[in-house]
């Protein structure tokens, strides 16, 4: 399984990679987030938790999602 998870400490970033359509929802909202050319291409430090949770629940296929940290 290919799915990877990155966490701020406040919330931890699901990215299902075999749902993912390319749609570039999440590139286009967070450029600073998102980079695809990048190791590893989600640098979820460079927005809030706020910014994060608006932008993954734009995610048009669902391969982006989260859940809160204890």
């Amino acid at each position: 399984d290919m799915d990877k998870e990155y966490s701020n400490g406040e919330i931890t970033i699901k990215w299902q990679p075999k749902k993912c359509q390319h749609a570039a929802v999440c590139v286009e909202n967070l450029p600073k987030v998102y980079k695809p050319q990048a190791t590893p291409w989600i640098a979820i430090e460079n927005a809030s938790t706020e910014e994060l949770k608006t932008q993954i629940s734009n995610c048009p296929s669902g391969a982006l999602s989260f859940y809160e940290n204890q």
